[in-house]
C-alpha cells in the first residue's frame, strides 16, 4: 500500500478534481514481486487500477491488487474498474479506503465481492486518508478542505508596525509554501493584500518540481481586484463565506489555500470554516506589542474558550520551523 501510496503522490497536481489515486498488481505466488504500478491518468485517462493491470497483462490473473482508494462501479469519464478487476481474473484487492462519492460509496467493494473476489478494506487507512484528505472532505461536504497558510515570528507576530512583512521565514520555508500552493486548485486573499502586495499568486518551484501538466490555482479575491492587478484573471466574491465554498466546491476545487493576510485569517477562523493551519515559524522576535498579529481584532475574553486544535505534524525547513494543525 505504500508503494500504491507514492504513485498517487506523483500525479497529484494534474489529476484534480478526480482523486490522486496508487495501484499495484503483485502476481499469483510472487510476494517479493516489484509489483505493477498504476496511478490516476490525468483528468481524462483511465483509472489507477487499470494502469496496474495493463502493466500486469496476463500477470494479473489470481494476483492481489492494492488500491489507495475503492475501486468504481459506474461509468463515468471511464468504464467501471471493478469491472476492469474482475474480468483481468484479479483473486484479491486490498483496499486503503472507501470512496465516499455517492456514485461508489461501497458499491465497488460489494461488485467484487459478490463476483468471488476477496476483498480487504482498511490497510494503512490513516494514511490513506491524509493523503486524500482534500478528495474526501469534498465528496463528503460539497466544499474544498481548507488550509490556512500563516507565517509569523516566535511572539505571533506577522508584520511591522510600519506594514512591511517580506520576509519573516527564510527562502526554504517560502519554497515550502509554494508546494502547499501547487498541491491546492484555489488560492485565496483579500481585498487589501491586493492593494497592499499586489501578489501575483502563481506556482514558483524549480524546473525538475514542476510537470508539463501540472496547473496553475485559481486565484480568488475576498472583494475586488483592479483591473491591472498582477492577481488577474481572478474570481471575486463577496458575502457569505459558507456560500463561497459550496461556490468553489461546485466548480471542482478540492483544497483551498487561504493566503491573505490577518483580516482574512480571522474571518475564516472566526467562522469555524478552517479545516488545516500550517504555520512557518521563524526564529525571530519583534520584541513588542505593536507589531500586526497573526489575526486583528479582539479575541475569546477566558482561557475555557480559546480554540484548541491537533498539531498533525511537525517539520523543520531551513531554519523555520513547520507547524500542521488540524481543526
Amino acid at each position: 500500500m505504500g508503494q500504491a501510496m507514492s504513485a498517487a503522490a506523483t500525479v497529484r497536481r494534474r489529476v484534480a478534481p478526480r482523486p490522486w489515486v496508487g495501484a499495484v498488481v503483485v502476481p499469483a505466488g510472487e510476494p517479493t514481486h516489484p509489483g505493477f504500478e498504476g496511478a490516476t491518468d490525468g483528468r481524462e485517462g483511465p483509472h489507477a487500477e487499470v494502469v496496474a493491470l495493463a502493466a500486469a497483462g496476463d500477470a494479473a490473473k489470481g494476483s492481489t491488487l492494492y488500491v489507495t482508494l475503492e475501486p468504481c462501479s459506474h461509468h463515468g469519464r471511464t468504464p467501471p474498474c471493478a469491472e476492469a478487476i474482475i474480468a483481468a481474473g484479479v483473486a484479491k484487492v486490498v483496499v486503503g479506503v472507501t470512496d465516499p462519492d455517492s456514485n461508489v460509496s461501497g458499491a465497488g467493494i460489494a461488485l467484487l465481492r459478490e463476483a468471488g473476489i476477496e476483498v480487504s478494506v482498511g490497510c494503512c487507512a490513516d494514511l490513506v486518508s491524509q493523503q486524500l484528505a482534500p478528495y474526501l472532505h469534498h465528496r463528503s461536504t460539497g466544499r474544498p478542505l481548507v488550509v490556512l497558510k500563516l507565517a509569523s515570528t516566535l511572539d505571533g507576530r506577522t508584520a511591522a508596525p510600519d506594514g512591511t512583512s517580506q520576509w519573516i521565514t527564510g527562502e526554504e520555508a517560502r519554497l515550502d509554501a509554494h508546494r502547499l500552493r501547487a498541491d491546492s486548485d484555489a488560492v485565496l486573499v483579500g481585498a487589501g493584500t491586493v492593494q497592499a502586495d499586489n501578489p501575483a499568486l502563481t506556482v514558483r518551484l524549480p524546473n525538475d518540481e514542476r510537470h508539463p501538466d501540472d496547473t496553475e490555482p485559481l486565484r480568488v479575491v475576498l472583494g475586488s481586484a483592479p483591473s491591472g492587478a498582477a492577481v488577474q484573471p481572478c474570481l471575486e466574491f463577496s458575502g457569505d463565506l459558507g456560500a463561497i465554498l459550496d461556490d468553489l466546491g461546485s466548480r471542482g476545487v478540492l483544497q483551498l489555500m487561504i493566503e491573505g493576510g490577518a483580516t482574512v485569517a480571522k474571518t475564516f477562523h472566526e467562522a469555524g470554516l478552517v479545516d488545516r493551519y500550517v504555520l512557518y515559524v521563524a526564529p525571530a522576535f519583534f520584541g513588542g506589542d505593536n507589531a500586526q498579529g497573526l489575526f486583528v481584532g479582539p479575541g475569546v475574553n477566558s482561557i475555557n474558550e480559546l480554540w484548541r486544535g491537533r498539531i498533525v505534524d511537525v517539520a523543520r525547513v531551513g531554519d523555520d520551523l513547520r507547524l500542521e494543525i488540524e481543526a
